[in-house]
């Protein structure tokens, strides 16, 4: 184990903030579900909300990808103290999510029924428009969430993380405040329901874009930034950032298409299922909320020593954090556990005692496998991305989703026509074996890759 004490307040100082904003933006998630839940639609309206963000989950998890790519070089050029480059590979990564997400509010508007019908069984009718109306607006805060993801990953890549729980509790504010009033009706407004639930999360999106922009140029001091670096296009980082950087944005996509691809399947088994695998779904985020932090945490500080020359201790590094997620895994999976069902609870499945039993059901099977989630994530999302070896993690992704995960789910429930919670557990099959995959990679030294440059003074 590690002994330095500042190894322990770094990934603190990292992970804390950036669970604290993966709470708040679960909650924000959570009260969405819960007060159209409650509305006179009731599960269907959360039904038809949750497997549109199955949609949403595509987009965003490319972004945090791409983002999250760009802190493979961030984090080594930080431990080099190089700013110069550290404001080139900024611009790079703020150009690429602005285009991506402009390109694909155009295509969702172009084609919402078709986006729609993957997701949902297009016989579902009542489901299906709630969701071509909630679609609709939703799909429009996709920019201004780019933009602002773009800078709070980058800036808490260098340990500007303050803004991180800031804009999160900003957002969470404005956006229930806004679902309050406009899917009931209050202070005077009409009650808009799953309308109200998009609009107000389109506000929230701007106003946390306005909130990051004027942290990132006019608050904090540890980087220098003017809007004229954003226009300096530096072809050999976006090199480099495209065969480092590049494949963790490449595995965040293809590993949420998979998400969609699943949510699609169980879209076509009907209300209950759907309804049940948004709650269980729900509290497996919430469970390893913590866990994504630590790791964003780990990936700066093994990044720092890769990127300084200091492989030794990175080693030690890893052997330690590896120690930490396993306990941190096993504590994670008994109080997921413990309140699967007063979390059921907060739901409106109360009145459905078919979807209230499958969810506690469905959530025991996410605890079960939580410990390995929580253990390979450590690894790939913390160590090997921060180590630069994310070409390999982007390789296992891949065969675990596309060879495994999505063939299993759609044998389970179109051929094997097993039960409800067999076809829920083959779509986190690979949270059972992962993280044997990631003990044997980081036994030996071949996950350990400096992709900094030494420029020219």
């Amino acid at each position: 184990m590690v002994r330095d004490r500042d190894f322990y307040l770094t990934i603190l100082r990292i992970a804390l903030p950036i669970a604290l904003q993966s709470f708040l933006s679960f909650f924000v998630v959570i009260a969405d579900d819960i007060m159209v839940s409650s509305t006179v639609h009731g599960l269907f309206a959360q039904a038809a909300v949750a497997q549109i963000n199955s949609i949403t989950a595509l987009f965003t998890a490319t972004l945090t990808g791409l983002v999250a790519g760009s802190s493979v070089l961030i984090a080594q050029y930080w431990g080099k103290q190089d700013l110069e480059r550290i404001k080139r590979i900024f611009a790079l990564v703020m150009w690429i999510c602005l285009s991506l997400s402009m390109v694909v509010v155009a295509v969702m508007k172009l084609f919402p029924e078709a986006m729609v019908g993957i997701v949902i069984n297009r016989n579902d009718v009542q489901i299906t428009n709630l969701a071509l109306t909630y679609f609709g607006i939703i799909c429009f805060s996709y920019i201004p969430f780019a933009i602002s993801t773009a800078l709070v990953g980058m800036l808490r890549t260098i340990e500007v993380v303050r803004v991180t729980a800031y804009a999160a509790l900003f957002t969470l504010v404005v956006n229930i405040g806004l679902n309050y009033i406009l899917i009931f009706g209050k202070l005077g407004f009409p009650a808009l329901g799953v309308q109200g639930a998009a609009i107000a999360t389109l506000v929230a999106r701007i106003a946390e874009m306005v909130f990051v922009g004027i942290y990132a140029f006019c608050v904090q001091k540890k980087i220098a930034l003017k809007l004229r670096d954003f226009f300096v296009m530096d072809k050999t980082l976006l090199k480099d950032y495209c065969f480092y950087g590049l494949p963790v944005g490449i595995t965040d996509a293809q590993w949420a298409l998979i998400g969609m691809l699943k949510a699609a399947i169980i879209g076509q088994m009907g209300g209950v299922f759907m309804a049940s695998n948004s709650i269980a779904n729900s509290m497996a985020n919430l469970g390893t909320l913590f866990t994504f932090g630590l790791a964003g945490g780990a990936a700066v500080v093994v990044g720092k020593a890769v990127g300084r020359g200091d492989y030794e201790t990175a080693k030690e590094y890893s052997k330690t954090i590896q120690i930490m997620f396993l306990g941190v895994g096993l504590f994670m999976a008994g109080l997921v556990f413990l309140f699967r069902v007063p979390f059921v609870s907060l739901y409106g499945s109360a009145s459905n005692p078919e979807v209230f039993n499958l969810s506690v059901t469905l959530i025991t099977i996410v605890a079960v496998t939580m410990i390995g989630t929580t253990y390979h994530a450590s690894c790939f999302v913390g160590i090997n991305r921060g180590a630069g070896d994310s070409r390999f993690v982007a390789l296992v992704d891949m065969i675990c989703g596309w060879f495994v995960v999505l063939p299993l789910t759609l044998l389970a429930a179109f051929v094997w026509n097993v039960s409800l919670p067999l076809v829920f557990l083959a779509t986190r099959i690979d949270q059972t074996f992962k993280w044997i995959i990631a003990l044997i990679r980081l036994r030996g030294d071949k996950w350990i890759k400096n992709v900094t440059r030494d420029f020219p003074a």
